[in-house]
């Protein structure tokens, strides 16, 4: 297949020809082998590397399932996703692992398979699995109640380390969190709870930790800036949501509890500063961590709904809408959806168009912008907090040099995906 006349991420005008599963070539006037995509006034962009989904399989799939997930990431443009250890059973020993790889098989695009970190974990028996990395390890409970304490995180750095495997960390220090929100019942009970020192302190604790065991850890969701900038001056890498970047406390009037997660969201200042540091290189990727929620478990007290919301069809259309009006270059855009995520996750073959990567590629209408709808996206749960924004959708992903999803239409490729270390 040969992609005519596409622009490129820094502004190139070229033609990218597929070979299989990799790239061919990229240069200008170059032959067809096949199916010509005139790509002319588009956006060829690389597939996005989402570091951080739930797909909830296995113990949920009334939530989401790796086909509808995956299903949702390609009409995304998502072409690999990374999937989070609390399920049920949690991804914590080689019989977790086996059952979630045998469901992920299912899987349109390409994934890998984190593994968790429990007081009653097998490191030696996980560690010997092909995850993708180790976390998120959860500081604070969160869905799947998987918090642990500082002795155990210093022993999971030292597995790791001695393994090779990053760790990605949920930094929430459940001690910070504010009592006195629970006597309230409206929705931003929940962003007065989790309070933000209660992320910036564990942040500062986890890169502290990490340094006196000479481990790399990887910051997941950072909601505020003050995190941020302590895992960059830790060197550490960390990442945002598309929530914690486009809504804060102010929309939570709106929202209700289909507006709660973790960490939660920050005030309209804070929401800002992290965009203007995503803008400005001083955070590494953005990941949506993408947990859907049925709309009855949702529609329920502050208190008793769960925290989590579905981002992964959507992120890229929300980012590439914000260059559309001018506000993050594509160079940018590609840089923390797609390379800088393969530098951190070592995925040498993905994340950049280059002549002998694979071929996960995006076309995009960058003009095209239209109103997100619930209603129209494909995750099982339904809904989503981007209701009526506008997202400039892809017109096809493929990954791997098959074209998973054109035109709103999928291929009849499920289980094309492969585990990225396997």
């Amino acid at each position: 297949m040969l992609f005519s006349n596409a622009t490129l991420a820094d502004g190139r005008v070229r033609d990218v020809r597929v070979d299989g599963e990799t790239i061919a070539e990229v240069g200008t006037g170059l032959e067809a082998d096949g199916e010509v995509v005139d790509a002319e006034g588009k956006r060829l962009l690389p597939g996005m590397i989402d570091a951080h989904v739930h797909f909830r399989q296995p113990g949920y799939s009334h939530k989401e399932t790796w086909e509808t997930g995956s299903k949702s990431a390609a009409a995304g443009g998502v072409t690999a996703v990374f999937d989070q250890p609390n399920t049920d059973p949690p991804t914590i020993d080689a019989d977790g692992y086996a059952e979630k790889a045998s469901l992920a098989t299912a899987s349109l695009v390409d994934y890998g398979i984190n593994g968790g970190v429990t007081e009653n974990w097998s490191p030696t028996e996980l560690l010997e699995e092909p995850i993708a990395a180790l976390g998120e390890v959860f500081l604070a409970d969160s869905t799947g109640d998987m918090g642990i304490g500082r002795e155990r995180f210093a022993e999971a750095l030292d597995h790791a380390t001695d393994a090779g495997v990053l760790v990605t960390v949920h930094a929430e220090d459940a001690t910070r969190f504010d009592e006195s929100a629970t006597e309230r019942d409206n929705a931003d009970a929940w962003s007065a709870y989790r309070t933000a020192a209660a992320e910036i302190d564990a942040i500062e604790r986890a890169c502290e930790t990490a340094d006196e065991h000479g481990a790399d850890i990887h910051i997941a969701h950072t909601s505020t800036p003050e995190g941020a900038d302590i895992a960059r001056e830790a060197g550490m890498t960390c990442e945002v949501t598309p929530h914690h970047l486009f809504l804060s406390r102010d929309d939570l009037e709106e929202l209700g509890t289909f507006g709660r997660m973790n960490p939660p969201l920050r005030s309209e200042t804070r929401r800002e500063a992290m965009f203007e540091r995503l803008v400005d290189g001083d955070i590494d990727i953005v990941a949506t961590d993408h947990a859907p929620h049925t709309r009855a478990e949702k529609d329920a007290s502050i208190w008793d709904a769960p925290s989590g919301v579905p981002g992964v069809e959507t992120v890229l259309p929300l980012l590439l809408d914000e260059a559309r009006k001018g506000r993050i270059s594509y160079e940018r855009l590609r840089d923390v959806t797609a390379a800088n995520v393969a530098d951190i996750f070592d995925l040498p073959d993905k994340g950049r168009i280059e002549a002998g990567n694979d071929a996960d590629l995006v076309v995009v209408d960058p003009d095209d912008a239209e109103p997100i709808r619930g209603d129209n996206l494909n995750s099982k749960c339904e809904w989503t907090p981007f209701e009526g924004r506008d997202g400039v959708f892809p017109e096809l992903t493929m990954v791997r040099g098959t074209v998973v999803y054109r035109d709103g239409e999928f291929a009849d490729a499920v289980g094309h995906g492969q585990n990225v270390r396997a």
